[in-house]
């Protein structure tokens, strides 16, 4: 994710450079032809242009909509994450409780660690399940070497840890640490997490049509390659001004609403999936106490992963 305090305009001016100077190079050729050679033919009526323009800035405002509505979801369903992770850590942490049978303190302490570990395991291993990632490196922190081995051989690291930490649940309810009511509201917490995690396993694995992408993308280009033509009359030699800024816009939009389709592609437009993951780590440690705390996530040239 782009960070707030990153300088826009730069960025932008970087993110679609190449076909910005394409279109300036034929800004170029169409003024030299027109004006110096005197290609009158050249000059298209700027009516049908400007209404055509303003059809296509609707469109791409549709475009755009859908596209962020998309990217929210995903930041949605990763702020419900956020929030019930937090939920089970707190919850394994205080319902555990020893009782009468205070020669399981020890093993307690141990479950409620592994659990808040577990979770946090869980959180990092569906960042990088939805990157495309292999889990294993970002696991070792938190599992032991033999646990991530014998995850290799999982389709779905991430559920997998997760059916791991109910049956450590319910393991303690079956020594008598957690009651009943304890036990449902680990359980929910955890059909909570799982929702979620269905919610961006479906939007990573539903993409946008490609023809619509390509729809998009031939409106535009075509839209600035008649800027030109449409102006060099009335303009002159103030064209490629006119027409660079003009495809500025269009180009700019176009490429904003394609690369907000995709939260979970590794990119500068991803949802902060290795931030929130590490907010996780920080919350969960201090329920347990630890005091040795991992440092937040900073932005990297201007970008929050």
């Amino acid at each position: 994710m782009i960070s707030p305090d990153d300088p826009h305009v730069p960025r932008m001016l970087r993110y679609i450079d190449h076909p910005l100077a394409l279109l300036l190079v034929f800004d170029i050729v169409v003024v030299v032809a027109y004006v110096y050679f005197e290609q009158r033919w050249l000059a298209l009526p700027n009516l049908p242009l400007s209404i055509g323009g303003g059809a296509l800035g609707v469109i791409l405002g549709f475009r755009n909509h859908v596209s962020y509505a998309r990217w929210w979801e995903a930041r949605t369903l990763w702020g419900r994450i956020v929030n019930y992770s937090r939920c089970v850590g707190r919850q394994a942490v205080a319902y555990l409780s020893v009782g009468d049978q205070h020669q399981d303190r020890g093993l307690i302490r141990d479950t409620q660690r592994r659990l808040v570990y577990y979770q946090i395991a869980y959180v990092n291993s569906l960042r990088c399940q939805l990157r495309g990632q292999d889990p294993g490196p970002e696991l070792e922190p938190f599992l032991s070497k033999e646990e991530i081995d014998s995850l290799r051989g999982e389709k779905n690291v991430a559920a997998e840890i997760q059916r791991r930490m109910a049956l450590l649940i319910q393991d303690g309810c079956d020594r008598g640490w957690l009651g009943a009511i304890q036990l449902g509201l680990l359980d929910n917490g955890l059909t909570e997490l799982a929702n979620a995690q269905g919610g961006c396993e479906r939007i990573k694995n539903t993409p946008t049509p490609k023809h619509y992408d390509s729809f998009f993308r031939l409106l535009v280009h075509g839209y600035c390659i008649l800027l030109p033509l449409g102006m060099v009359a009335s303009l002159g030699l103030l064209t490629p001004i006119g027409s660079a800024l003009l495809g500025f816009v269009f180009l700019g939009l176009e490429n904003i609403g394609r690369d907000l389709e995709h939260p979970f592609d590794n990119s500068v437009h991803d949802v902060a999936m290795t931030s929130l993951c590490r907010t996780i780590e920080i919350n969960l440690k201090q329920y347990l106490g630890e005091a040795d705390l991992p440092a937040p996530i900073e932005p990297v040239r201007g970008v929050l992963w």
